[in-house]
């Protein structure tokens, strides 16, 4: 019974509601910003290698790892596997497209967190809890934010991540659906804790040595497949436009269409306009505020553009059908064996090994600010060690627990996140049109943007940029 709930919220939500709002929105950005996802691709690459000033804080980089960590996960294996196996090769299309415009929300919420966050022992945090406590004076709106950000990414997403890695050794001969899961759950766990107890300085640590490896491994195999396969290219991208644009399918059965999967599985993976990524934003230390905007409009493209597409074109260049019964991690080491035979799978599981690890650690960074805003300061040792051993058991549980579920419960409470985060950037999104404006201006006049509150007109006190 719950699950039934769990799926009809799910249909109601990304049937109607979350599509409007996302594409509706990513496309009011794209257009107040003037495309500045396109138009300023050159000053991305430029704000991603600035480093501190002091050398000491955090870097655009290191901050582009964590956010990137957290979207770069299993959802770009076993999401896209699920969204091609149940919603066609059409719903690559529609992941593409919530990219391309998502990206221009990424920038609105990530600059704004960078606009109002603040000052903490060790660096600078916010997020959309903060700059809604702040600019929209609501407390409790805040609260409720970083408590669905906590139970989405705290537990939903972590026992979905840790579900998703044990999935791919269920290939092997040694594994054993009642036992091998949790061994491996509680493996995980252990060294995810590890990381914790070492603080939010280790995470980032990991996160920014792993993922550009991760990353770049992943879409070179993925080249090779591809070229390996080039004949079949062109009946590729012919299928994928042609079942984007089948109206009759589409309609006909619309929670099960290629829209819905691609939305869904997009969402999940960018997280753009969710509320996720302005938490790492929020911890860079730069001179303006649109640096990291810019940064992070890089980060829905690493993740969607390119590692999902090269999932999706793996698959599809093997000749493998999708269907309900591959879906997941099956369907992906089916289709790497046909073309690299047993190294294959054993890519898949070290890649899903990485990638789940990597996004375990992200999605805690996140939970970390939240709860440091619940409190208003950080707790104390003792809380944090509880808090520490509460997120590891939950990694152990969601090793053996019902992927439907879990995949339910995390679309549910992101849409939730994602119906506060994007109203309330739309509202606030005036501040990074002029934070925009103010540093094009700088630009333009041949000096390096540095930002002050006063040239923007915002009338809100902030802890930076006085």
């Amino acid at each position: 019974m719950f699950e039934q709930i769990i799926n009809t919220v799910n249909d109601a939500l990304y049937s109607y509601i979350l599509i409007i709002i996302l594409v509706l929105g990513g496309l009011y950005f794209t257009l107040r910003t003037k495309f500045v996802q396109f138009r300023l691709l050159k000053e991305q690459f430029h704000a991603v290698m600035e480093k501190p000033k002091d050398g000491k804080g955090v870097s655009s980089f290191q901050a582009l790892m964590v956010s990137t960590a957290s979207r770069v996960g299993t959802g770009n294996i076993i999401g896209v596997s699920t969204a091609l196996c149940l919603g066609g090769f059409g719903s690559v299309f529609w992941m593409w497209i919530i990219a391309i415009v998502g990206s221009a929300s990424a920038f609105i919420e990530s600059t704004l967190a960078q606009i109002y966050k603040r000052k903490g022992p060790d660096g600078s945090y916010g997020g959309p809890a903060y700059y809604i406590e702040t600019a929209l004076h609501s407390k409790p709106l805040a609260i409720v934010f970083s408590i669905l950000l906590i139970i989405t990414y705290g537990f939903g997403f972590n026992m979905l991540a840790s579900y998703n890695l044990q999935s791919t050794f269920s290939g092997y001969s040694f594994y054993n659906a009642e036992i091998t899961p949790w061994i491996i759950g509680l493996v995980v766990a252990v060294i995810v804790g590890y990381c914790l107890f070492g603080g939010g300085k280790r995470v980032i640590k990991v996160t920014s040595t792993l993922v550009p490896f991760m990353g770049v491994a992943y879409i070179l195999v993925a080249l090779i497949i591809v070229f390996m396969n080039i004949g079949m290219l062109p009946n590729i991208f012919k299928t994928i436009f042609a079942e984007a644009f089948n109206f009759e399918a589409i309609f006909g059965g619309f929670s099960g269409s290629c829209v819905m999967f691609g939305i869904k599985r997009g969402l999940f993976s960018n997280e753009a306009g969710v509320g996720s990524a302005p938490n790492a934003s929020a911890s860079a230390e730069v001179n303006h505020p649109v640096k990291q905007g810019l940064v992070q409009v890089l980060s829905v493209f690493i993740d969607t553009v390119l590692i999902c597409s090269a999932t999706a074109f793996m698959c599809m260049s093997s000749g493998v059908e999708p269907s309900a019964e591959l879906s997941g991690a099956p369907y992906v080491q089916e289709a790497l064996a046909q073309t690299l035979g047993d190294f294959g799978p054993i890519f898949i599981t070290i890649a899903m090994i990485l990638f789940a690890f990597t996004t375990l650690i992200g999605n805690l960074f996140y939970v970390d600010k939240c709860i440091f805003h619940i409190f208003g300061k950080k707790p104390s040792k003792v809380f944090m060690s509880i808090y520490y051993i509460v997120a590891s058991v939950v990694i152990f549980v969601g090793a053996g627990l019902s992927a439907d579920l879990l995949w339910g419960i995390a679309d549910v409470t992101m849409g939730a996140m994602t119906l506060i985060n994007m109203p309330v950037i739309l509202l606030l999104g005036k501040y990074a049109y002029r934070a925009l404006k103010d540093y094009e201006k700088q630009r333009k006049e041949g000096i390096e943007p540095v930002f002050k509150a006063k040239n923007i007109d915002l009338p809100h006190s902030t802890d930076y940029w006085n």
